[in-house]
Parts: C-alpha cells; structure tokens; sequence
C-alpha cells in the first residue's frame, strides 16, 4: 500500500458523513482523529499563531497594571502575599529566570501605587486591563465564528467582575485547599497508609484541577454566545494536559540553553518569557478550537470561509428546517433552538442562519429568544404553502441588481418555470409535508420492529 493509498483512506474515514451509522466504539475515535484534524488544518491557515502572538504583545503591556488590581483586590482580603506563589506556578517551566522575572514584577507592581494614580491615571489603568480582555474575547469570538462583540456597558462589567473576583476566587481555593489539609482530622487521616497515599495524590492534583476549572470559566465565559459546559470541560481538559506536558518540555529546553544566554546575552530571559507567553496563549486556543468542534462538529469538515450553498442546497435546506420546526410545534415541544436544528442536519449553524434569516424575513418563521435563538412557524402550518418557502431563499443573499437591458425571452422562460413550479406544487403545504414525514417514519418503526421479530 503506497502513502497515496493511506492517505486516501484515512481522507475517506475522517470525512465519512453520518457517525451515527457507524458502532458506538468508533464513534469518539473518529470523532478525535475530526479534531486533529480541524486544529492542524486552523493552525495551518495561520490565524491561530497570529492570535497568540497579538495576545502576547497585549500581555507584555497588560501584565503590571492587570497584577497591581488583582493585589490591591488580594491586598483587602489580606490574600496579597499569595500573588507571588501563584505567578510563580505559571512561570515555573522558565526555572530560575522565572523566578527572577516574578521578582522583579512584583517589584514593579509594589511601587505602582493605584490610589495616588488620580482618575485619569486610574482610567487609563483600567482600560489597559480591559483591552487585555477584550483582545481575549476577540480571539475566542474568531473561533467560534462570531462576528458581533458585546456592547461597552456589558464589557465593562464583564470584564471588571473576571479581573476583581476571579483572583479572589483562585486564592480562596487554595486557601481553603491548605486550611482542610492542615485539620487534625485531615492528618489522622493521613496516618492511615492507603488514604494517606490517596490524599497526597489528591493534593497533587489539585494544581491541575483548578488550571482545568480556570480554562473551563474562559471558554464558557469570555466568548460572546453560549458555550455548553461539556464541550467548555473537554477543551479546558486538553488545554491543561498541553499546558503541562509543553511546560515539561519548554523546562528541559531552559535547563540546557546555556548556549542561547551567549547567543542572546541578558536578552535570553526576556525571548525565553515571550516564547513561553506564546505557547501559553496557544494552548488556550487550541483548547478553546476543541470545545468549538466538540459543540458544534459539523464545522469539522468545513474550512473558514467556505460555507456557501448553492441555490438546490438553499431549497432543500429550506424544506427540512420547516418540516422540523412545524413537526416540533404540532408534537407540543415548543420552539426548537438554531443548535439543534443544526444538529439535527448536520449541516454548520452558519449555514442555516442562511436559511432561516430568509424563511424569517419572509413571514414564515418567528424567533422567540435571543440566547439562544428558537424558532417557531410563523403561521399556521396549513396556511404555509411549500412554494413560498422555496420562494424565501430562491432570491435571498443577492447583494448584486439584475443585468441591464434584460431580455424579454429570459423574462419569459423564468416565468414560466415558476409557472410551472407553482403548478406542481399547488395546493400543497407545510401541513401535508410533516403529515407524510410522520406516516414515513411510522412505516420505518413498524418495518423495522417486523425485522426484530422475524
């Protein structure tokens, strides 16, 4: 079997269709290998490197003014001391230049004295804080294919809430973390050999949990639309398990660079923390892409910026996001969301925005929320003729006027090709279509439960 074969294969199983058909075990193996397979295809495009160096230069003219509110918040809980020990963990794979690098941050921020700042001096302390964030939630809004930001107002808040509570929050826990582990019960406990083994095991872990608590708050927060927690705890799981496997590998390459300190000089330690910044943002955004596919894995096979529908896609599309809704509707669930509809046809949630924004305009669909995004039929389902949705997205997305000195003899052909259409479909409506759709599914249950028994 020659490359060309091999990698003709595998094209053919990680672009398969439908995972349903195949058996519950492969499913989450080629789920996986989808995944792999979208982030080496986003990191090959280049945006993702571009994203994490723009947040490296934002985090450079961030970082002292982010840390001098994190410690005066820290300070008025008397928590400030723990700031120190907490950056230190995040530069540990740097070795002895981080704790150098920490060093002199803390001194930095030490002298910084936000309360003789002034307000112009303090506005402009908290909008450099801001930007950081906002930098953030532009990046995250990329991945997740989102064009519009939060209003000011809203970003203000946000924003402010993450960088005042959220460092209270990390210490707290580690504050609690040693106040429970220092009990008298806690170290009776301990005495006992077995549970003793499992307590330290636990007290390792809890680093990692709370770098997998930190990246899970992230995702589901910082993005501008609604992230589900499963697919926040998946990206934040693999993001913590590259943050510390890349934090292993990046302090044996510190360990041995003593060749780049001749090379570089003093400068080493300051390539060194931006190569490490770097990675870090990377990570987060890999994991942040992770918990994009995980949500939403029809845009596993669909490259940025090539969703686009041709007219017979549009039609059929048109066709089944109706039938699905009006089906929902007449069954007593209510209104369906835009996730599960997209869901439903594997088709990417882009796509049938396309769809559904045309059935709205026309009359045909009525949203009914706006996070997250329902739809019910817009009139009586007996009252929707099947040509008026094909009618909704037949002429939508046209952003071009027709051509000049139109032709009498085209203007005729069309015409009677939507003659010809409305005759075929005359009469029949939405209503007919999800009474067939029931009769056929009925049919499929009842051939197959005669199967079962045969």
């Amino acid at each position: 079997m020659t490359l060309v074969d091999i990698q003709t294969r595998l094209r053919g199983v990680l672009e398969y269709r439908d995972l349903r058909s195949l058996p519950a075990w492969k499913r989450p193996l080629i789920g996986a290998l989808r995944i792999v397979w979208g982030i080496a295809r986003e990191l090959a495009e280049g945006q993702l490197t571009l994203r994490a160096m723009s947040l490296v230069y934002t985090t450079l003219l961030s970082m002292v003014p982010l840390l001098a509110l994190a410690f005066s918040v820290l300070k008025a809980f008397g928590a400030h001391n723990q700031l120190e020990p907490l950056l230190l963990s995040v530069l540990e794979p740097l070795g002895e230049q981080g704790v150098e690098i920490v060093e002199n941050i803390i001194h930095f921020v030490d002298n910084m004295r936000v309360g003789v700042l002034g307000f112009i001096g303090l506005i402009f302390l908290i909008y450099t804080v801001i930007a950081l964030v906002q930098k953030i939630e532009t990046a995250f809004n990329y991945t997740w294919r989102i064009s519009g930001t939060r209003g000011l107002a809203q970003r203000f808040s946000n924003y402010l809430s993450v960088i005042l509570v959220g460092p209270v929050l990390v210490v707290s826990a580690l504050g609690i973390t040693a106040s429970v582990m220092a009990t008298s019960v806690m170290q009776q406990a301990m005495e006992v050999q077995l549970l003793g083994d499992a307590v330290q095991l636990a007290g390792r872990m809890v680093p990692y949990l709370l770098i997998i608590g930190a990246f899970a708050f992230v995702y589901v927060f910082v993005p501008n639309t609604r992230v589900r927690i499963f697919p926040a705890l998946v990206g934040a799981v693999v993001a913590g398990l590259l943050w510390q496997s890349t934090g292993w590998v990046f302090a044996a390459m510190v360990a041995g660079s003593t060749r780049y300190a001749a090379i570089y000089s003093s400068f080493a330690i300051m390539i060194m923390l931006l190569i490490w910044l770097y990675l870090c943002w990377l990570i987060l955004l890999i994991g942040a892409n992770v918990a994009f596919f995980v949500q939403y894995p029809e845009y596993m096979l669909v490259r940025r910026g090539e969703v686009h529908l041709s007219s017979a896609l549009k039609e059929r599309l048109a066709l089944r996001v109706m039938q699905l809704i009006g089906t929902r509707f007449h069954a007593g669930r209510g209104a369906m969301k835009l996730d599960d509809i997209a869901h439903e046809l594997d088709m990417p949630v882009e796509a049938v925005v396309r769809v559904t924004d045309a059935l709205r305009a026309a009359g045909l669909l009525v949203a009914t929320g706006q996070d997250p995004v329902a739809y019910v039929p817009g009139r009586d389902t007996d009252q929707i003729t099947l040509k008026s949705c094909l009618d909704a997205v037949r002429g939508a997305d046209s952003t071009v006027p027709g051509p000049r000195e139109e032709d009498p003899r085209i203007d005729e052909l069309v015409e009677e090709l939507d003659q010809a259409l409305g005759e075929r479909l005359e009469g029949r409506t939405l209503q007919a279509l999800i009474e067939r759709g029931g009769e056929a599914t009925g049919e499929r249950r009842k051939a197959t439960g005669q199967a079962g028994i045969a």
